[in-house]
């Protein structure tokens, strides 16, 4: 309310937590891109039916393959009895290990064609397979259809793969053989342009002829039998030692192996039969490229089971949370219920304290209709704290009895409200923003859960009062759901942190006992709340006492008050931590609001930007139908949640429609509200009063939902002059207005001019 000379608020914030949510972004994309990784045949691109074969030259050409330039081939055979077994799509933690193995127990040397991103997974498997006299070649990073693939993408595949081997092994690989491949046969034109392109990156290309499909797992015996060299002749065998159950690939190893052996044949790798030079060494650099793309790839992978676990939590604790407000409002209707079924108790007069700083757009209709309220005897103070739009003016000029004016310099609005209730006759008094319009009976309603001594302040249900349009949509939805849902559940708890500023009773003593509204954080509601529970004061909330309040209006009107309310709830959280390790009603505050506050509404908050990147993520690399149903599941929670709630608090279903465009906008704001507002409170900023401008919607709503009189037609009712009767009083002095006779008359004018019959309240 009052004008603060503070610091600027800092910026570069948004600057690094973009970048940091691109670097998540990446990682994650990153690391989607290499997790397709697996078994032959898992993710081959569809293939035409009649695709065109590749040149005579290429088709009849033997297994390893050189393809030059201007599209040059030339190609080698084993030599006989040399038979170079080959194993493709590993490394894998269980069946590379139980291969090599068998190998060593038979003194046979293989090629293992991995896959780059696998490398990176288990670069100590690489390292044992050429310690043992083994070779590596290259199969693609993610194990794509080369023919599929754009060329910009096979090359960065094959240099991908260069650095992973380069990083896990210190050696770069010579040879490649593409995924979805088998006999040179079976080559395409379009397999044939893409190997065009392996040749030109310096590799060779290794195909096969003998393919086991061993993928198919057609059992040890079919496997090893597919192995059939004819007349001695040599050749390159295809196997696999991942990507699925190999167990039928071990067995079929132990009865191919000594059988050939037996016969005359050596088991060499591609390069040995061929009299190839080993793979070179890799240049340092190449080496630390393959380095850095492995943390890459890892960070990936971890981030993404951190999201996922996240996202477990998130939906766990959403669901419990949801559990627990359903019961406890439940529990709470029933007692309320109750408590309303009760007769009206007069509990003596109350005071109104209305703090109000350029409050001219609603002030007339929040005046009225506290003035016009059923409760008896109820004198209404409005505290005008500097204006310079004229709102003292206009309350003055009402002419209600029973509705005074103080005038004080700008100060801020705890040092309004402190000024109200020293300036207030009563022991009730109810605390009202300028911009609230009460309905008829909410002042007695409030007052109701007084009966109970034990109880110090007593939180009303404050509705909005704009809801046109998306905004006002939302705003309703969040007040209606988390607000009063999240009130029901405190109060059942007995550690309410907030009674609003909009509608709110407290008893003078609890007041006294916490030495008035403090002025020490932007959330003075919330901090004058926490102090009062403290105080060994039961706080509770009445759901039938409704106000209705404006809303902004636009979204940097919603961003400046949440920013606010966010940032003073953190501060009123700090200032009462010592609440957390107190026993009796300041425990529960400490250990059940204050813990609740932090979780739902600061830290997972501030995770929801990462959410939601994890969300795009998803909708990039995830299966549709499973993002569609994760999605469409949690929006029918919240709209059955909503429903729920505006059943329980009497609303119409019409709002719900806009609920799941809420997650595109609303919910994004909010929480980078939480984010500006935590980075504001590290770095021990403070934050300056955002005032927000009224358009009077709370007016333009009180001629449709609250019933009175005009304030002139019920004072010339009963002879006066308007604004005659109504005592106007310095703040220089602090003094009360004079106790008499006539002034308690005011109360009796009030309830026989323009209102309904009050026939609800007994004699007072």
């Amino acid at each position: 309310m009052g004008k603060r000379v503070l610091r600027r608020e800092p910026r570069a914030h948004w600057v690094l937590m973009a970048a940091f949510l691109l670097v998540v972004l990446g990682e994650l994309c990153f690391n989607g891109y290499v997790s397709h990784a697996g078994s032959e045949h898992s993710g081959a691109a569809p293939r035409p039916a009649n695709p065109e074969a590749a040149p005579a030259a290429v088709t009849s050409a033997a297994a390893v393959l050189r393809v030059g330039p201007e599209a040059a081939v030339s190609s080698r055979r084993m030599p006989p009895r040399t038979i170079a077994l080959t194993f493709d799509d590993g490394p894998d933690p269980v069946w590379t290990p139980r291969i090599l193995d068998v190998l060593a127990r038979h003194r046979a040397h293989a090629t293992f064609f991995q896959v780059g991103s696998r490398v990176n997974q288990y670069p100590g498997l690489s390292r044992r397979v050429l310690a043992e006299g083994h070779e590596i070649g290259s199969h693609t990073f993610s194990h794509v259809d080369i023919a599929a693939t754009p060329a910009w993408r096979l090359a960065a595949e094959l240099t991908l793969t260069d650095n992973a081997v380069a990083a896990a092994t210190g050696r770069r690989p010579q040879l490649m053989r593409p995924p979805y491949s088998s006999t040179p046969s079976a080559i395409t034109r379009a397999d044939f342009a893409s190997l065009r392109q392996v040749g030109e990156s310096g590799h060779l290309v290794v195909l096969s002829d003998f393919d086991t499909q061993d993928w198919r797992s057609p059992g040890a015996e079919a496997v090893a039998a597919a192995v059939r060299p004819a007349s001695r002749a040599g050749g390159v065998v295809m196997m696999h030692d991942s990507g699925g159950d190999r167990s039928q690939t071990v067995r079929a190893l132990t009865l191919l192996l000594p059988r050939l052996q037996a016969q005359g044949y050596r088991f060499v790798t591609v390069s040995e039969a061929l009299g190839l030079p080993g793979a070179p060494r890799a240049a340092p650099e190449q080496r630390w490229r393959g380095q850095a793309l492995r943390i890459a790839q890892l960070g990936g992978a971890g981030l993404a089971r951190i999201m996922t676990v996240l996202m477990i939590l998130a939906v766990v604790l959403a669901g419990l949370r949801l559990l627990v407000q359903v019961v406890c409002a439940e529990i709470h209707r029933r007692r309320i219920r109750r408590l309303h079924a009760a007769p009206l108790t007069y509990l003596g007069p109350v005071s109104v304290i209305v703090p109000a700083y350029n409050e001219a757009a609603n002030i007339a209709a929040t005046v009225r209709s506290l003035a016009l309220n059923d409760y008896p005897r109820l004198e209404v103070i409005v505290v005008d704290d500097g204006s310079t739009d004229g709102t003292a003016d206009i309350v003055e000029a009402l002419g209600l009895p029973g509705v005074f004016v103080l005038r004080q310099a700008n100060a801020g609005k705890p040092a309004a409200l402190n000024a109200g209730i020293r300036y207030a006759r009563h022991d009730l008094l109810v605390l009202v923003d300028g911009d609230t319009v009460f309905e008829i009976d909410a002042v007695g309603r409030l007052l109701q859960q007084m009966r109970d001594p034990a109880v110090g302040a007593v939180s009303g249900n404050a509705k909005v009062a704009n809801r046109t349009g998306l905004l006002g949509r939302w705003q309703h939805l969040e007040y209606v759901i988390g607000f009063n849902l999240d009130r029901r559940m405190f109060d059942l708890g007995r550690c309410m942190p907030t009674v609003p500023g909009a509608i709110g009773a407290f008893r003078r003593s609890a007041i006294q006992d916490v030495d008035g509204v403090s002025a020490q954080t932007l959330a003075e509601d919330t901090d004058f709340t926490m102090a009062v529970i403290r105080a060994d004061w039961r706080v509770v909330h009445e759901p039938g006492a409704v106000a209705w309040t404006e809303a902004p209006t636009s979204l940097r009107q919603l961003w400046r008050q949440r920013y606010r309310w966010c940032y003073g709830t953190m501060q009123a959280m700090w200032k009462h931590r010592r609440a957390l390790t107190q026993r009796g009603a300041a425990g529960r505050l400490g250990r059940r609001g204050l813990v609740y506050l932090l979780l739902f509404q600061v830290l997972l908050p501030l995770t929801a930007p990462v959410v939601d990147i994890y969300a795009v993520y998803g909708l990039i690399f995830l299966p549709p139908a499973k993002v569609a149903a994760v999605w469409l599941g949690f929006t029918a929670l919240q709209v059955a949640t909503a429903a729920y709630a505006l059943r329980l608090d009497g609303e119409r279903y019409g709002p719900l429609w806009s609920l799941p465009l809420q997650q595109i906008v609303y919910r994004q704001l909010m929480y980078l509200v939480v984010c500006q507002a935590t980075v504001m409170a590290l770095g021990g900023s403070r934050l300056r009063w955002h005032t927000m401008v009224r358009t009077g919607a709370a007016t333009a709503h009180a001629h449709n939902a609250i019933r009175y009189a005009p304030a002139n037609a019920c004072a010339t009712q009963h002879g006066r002059v308007p604004g005659r009767t109504n005592l106007r009083h310095s703040m220089a002095s602090h003094s009360r207005p004079p106790h008499s006779p006539a002034a308690d008359r005011h109360f009796d004018d009030i309830r026989a001019a323009g209102r309904r019959p009050n026939r609800r309240w007994p004699d007072n």
